[in-house]
């Protein structure tokens, strides 16, 4: 029931893509059940937690890198979800994560990549982009928010300011958590029928889903416009919610093993301050 190289299974191949044709209830590399999708992603927190702290002990170094976890996906896909259950098992002093709203006045009178580029973590930060610059060929394409031809620009811009995070030492982690119509009603219905659960519900969300099929050909277009080498896109099958936590734990456990991160050598001497300790007699 092992989830390696998922990374590979899941990645969008370069050139075009059928987002209908790839299925959204899968369990790709997982032949187990919800219990055992829980288990094992239990079972990978202590791994993630190892590597995310090495990633987080270089910061300040030459050796320093990042990672940035893109989540993107139609409204109800999970992206809290994955915070809460997969993000969640890892130390929160390195975990940078922003939730991208609706343009301030501010932000709307600068490039709409004026306010991603300030969220950008730090080397040595693992970043969390809940929603990101995507809404803006996204929502900004469906919506009519911004002219045919400056749509067609933000393409080529998100490739370059992707492209300038490689560059500066970050690892971009694209993720489509990848739902059906069907399911996406069901946990809007969900969201209705217990009260605990009403403040999830955005009647906005109902508005949108009436342009499923717009948004899903939006999608497309992302896929097949910034699917890069350098920063591609992983669509992860969410129908179910326990196997996308666990999809995006093991592509966030490849992301940091493959940086190679061990623990950074000391910047002082260990054996002065050995002995600095010795002679302490403050009790």
């Amino acid at each position: 029931m092992a989830l390696k190289h998922l990374s590979d299974r899941l990645r969008v191949p370069a050139g075009s893509v059928d987002l209908g044709r790839l299925a959204t209830d899968s369990t790709p590399h997982f032949d187990g059940n919800k219990a055992d999708g829980e288990k094992a992603l239990a079972d990978l927190g202590p791994e993630l937690l190892d590597l995310q702290t090495r990633l987080f002990a270089h910061r300040g170094r030459d050796t320093a890198r990042g990672v940035l976890l893109v989540l993107q996906g139609m409204d109800t896909s999970g992206k809290g979800g994955v915070l809460k259950h997969t993000v969640g098992l890892v130390d929160p002093v390195g975990v940078r994560i922003t939730s991208f709203k609706a343009p301030t006045e501010e932000e709307r009178g600068h490039d709409f990549l004026w306010r991603i580029e300030r969220a950008v973590p730090e080397l040595g930060y693992l970043g969390v982009f809940d929603r990101s610059h995507y809404e803006d060929v996204l929502i900004g394409r469906v919506r009519e928010l911004a002219s045919p031809e400056e749509i067609d620009r933000r393409y080529a811009a998100i490739n370059d300011f992707e492209k300038r995070l490689t560059d500066h030492g970050i690892v971009v982690l694209k993720c489509l958590l990848h739902i059906s119509a069907a399911e996406q009603r069901n946990r809007l219905q969900a969201r209705l029928d217990r009260p605990d659960k009403y403040w999830k519900y955005n009647p906005g969300d109902l508005d949108e889903r009436q342009l499923w099929d717009e948004y899903a050909a939006a999608y497309q277009l992302v896929l097949e416009r910034t699917n890069t080498s350098y920063a591609p896109w992983h669509v992860v099958p969410s129908d179910r919610k326990w196997y996308r936590n666990l999809a995006i734990g093991h592509l966030l456990r490849e992301t940091l093993l493959e940086l190679d991160l061990d623990w950074p050598e000391a910047d002082f001497d260990v054996e002065a301050e050995r002995k600095r300790l010795a002679e302490d007699t403050i009790a």
